[in-house]
């Protein structure tokens, strides 16, 4: 099976969440802990931005969760930057070993996984998992640098701008880790750099129909299944691959990138990147955890493993779905 079931379920004690203005125009803006003013966040490079941002999930989750950094055993995070440097140089400013990972987009997913995994085996007992991503540098780290003022198709979305981390801890909470479904990598052969809901949807599709086979549960088993940042084309497109195969999510499936901004139509397919499912689900939809009026959510984050290299060599973009189940229990 590629799903572990955590009989120790590690809890989600807090989370840390920061948002640009554009992402808090929409609904998670009276969600997030810090709204930024601009996207530079007082810094000079975009880079550094999406560093000072990540730092600031670290540090606002721990608080959140009232701890300080001699109570974490671990940071878990990564980041879309080359040799992940926001999630590197973030880790420099604390006191605690650092894993460094990496699944594109689905980070999140990847870092709440191995964060359960190691505190269910008794490894360790605390430790804060972390991403996040900027519009910024992104694009230019795997499209087209903002000087060249390329337009953008229709099929695109808009890389979120943001960051979100949590606190994981063997007890302290209601709201546990119960199983994770680490994915496989799946080419559909999408080579359009703009399309990524396209390419991966599958990946989406592949992991949930392996953990609900894993753990002999019904789609409507979760109140929501939430996708990372499939986008608005990409949802639709995962809805009728799983319908093929029998599975209905019609009814309890939405993505992060579709309701992260305020007017989808205006960023064309929705959101993506690191950050959004870590701002998206570390805040909307966490709250509605604490609050019980949703008890059971599936994460699946998905991730485009693509780089600029590979596609100006036609390759085409493999990409990963990871899924994390969490329960009040």
């Amino acid at each position: 099976m590629q799903t572990f079931i955590f009989k120790n379920q590690p809890r989600i004690v807090a989370t840390g969440t920061i948002a640009g203005p554009k992402e808090c125009a929409g609904v998670v803006g009276k969600y997030v802990d810090k709204t930024l003013l601009d996207d530079m966040y007082g810094e000079s490079t975009y880079e550094k931005a999406e560093c000072k941002m990540l730092t600031y999930a670290i540090s606002r989750a721990m608080e959140n969760a009232g701890v300080e950094e001699k109570d974490v055993d671990m940071l878990i995070s990564g980041d879309l930057l080359n040799q992940i440097i926001s999630a590197s140089f973030a880790a420099r400013d604390f006191d605690f070993p650092f894993l460094g990972v990496y699944g594109a987009c689905s980070t999140l997913a990847e870092s709440y996984a191995l964060a359960a995994a190691l505190i269910n085996a008794g490894y360790v007992k605390k430790v804060v998992a972390a991403t996040g991503s900027h519009f910024s540098s992104a694009e230019r780290q795997y499209r087209y640098p903002l000087e060249l003022g390329n337009t953008r198709p229709p099929q695109s979305q808009w890389t979120v701008t943001g960051a979100g981390g949590a606190f994981i801890a063997d007890t302290g909470s209601s709201i546990a880790i119960t199983s994770a479904t680490f994915g496989k990598v799946v080419d559909f052969g999408i080579t359009d750099v703009n399309n990524m809901g396209a390419a991966m949807a599958p990946a989406a599709c592949d992991t949930l129909l392996q953990h609900l086979r894993d753990t002999g549960r019904n789609a409507d088993y979760y109140d929501l299944i939430l996708t990372g940042d499939l986008g608005a084309l990409g949802s639709r497109i995962l809805k009728d691959l799983v319908w093929e195969k029998g599975v209905d999510i019609q009814s309890n499936h939405v993505d992060c990138g579709e309701i992260v901004y305020n007017v989808i139509e205006d960023e064309f397919q929705g959101g993506s990147g690191a950050g959004c499912c870590a701002v998206v689900f570390n805040s909307y939809i966490y709250d509605k955890l604490k609050k019980r009026e949703i008890n059971r959510v599936l994460l699946a984050a998905t991730g485009a493993l693509l780089s600029t290299v590979s596609s100006a060599q036609g390759e085409s973009i493999p990409c990963i779905c990871h899924a994390v189940a969490i329960e009040n229990v």
